[in-house]
């Protein structure tokens, strides 16, 4: 009986340890969300084959670029966390952020322009359209812990 007990308390208290690793690991390798992201957008965009294998390598070239400019709007942003900071520092600082900032919507500016070859101006509407619910849906899994390893689902009826 008593090793009865013993192995009961043994998994009842094993169970929390495994529940958490179980969800430890929500992290995408950069290319499973590529491909999921592509996947979904094509999807609620109604892409054809033809117009994704046009558009999204300039769709993830477009990401790479402004990936960059974040990346230096956050390291400006790292400097300032230092108490040592002076004023002077931080208007420097933010003059970099926010020139990252525009740098990166000059960069969707500009790719508009490239996107309009390959699609039709409703259809970037509904690509935007499918990106914004993608992050949204994605994170809403992440928090929840309900889409452990899927894309988020396609809402039916909803476009």
């Amino acid at each position: 009986m008593k090793k009865l007990i013993v192995l009961l308390v043994m998994m009842c208290s094993l169970a929390p340890v495994l529940r958490a690793a179980d969800g430890c690991n929500q992290r995408l390798s950069p290319a499973e969300f590529r491909a999921r992201q592509k996947a979904y957008i094509t999807e609620k965009a109604g892409l054809t084959k033809e117009e994704a294998a046009r558009f999204f390598p300039l769709y993830f070239e477009l990401q790479d670029k402004k990936k960059e400019q974040n990346d230096k709007a956050w390291s400006l942003i790292r400097q300032g966390k230092d108490e040592k900071t002076t004023e002077a520092q931080y208007d420097v600082i933010m003059e970099g952020v926010y020139d990252a900032r525009i740098a990166a919507d000059r960069l969707d500016k500009t790719y508009f322009a490239k996107f309009k070859k390959i699609l039709s101006a409703k259809k970037l509407y509904l690509v935007q359209k499918a990106e914004m619910r993608f992050h949204r849906e994605l994170l809403k899994g992440m928090r929840h812990n309900d889409n452990k390893d899927k894309a988020p689902k396609p809402q039916p009826g909803k476009k």
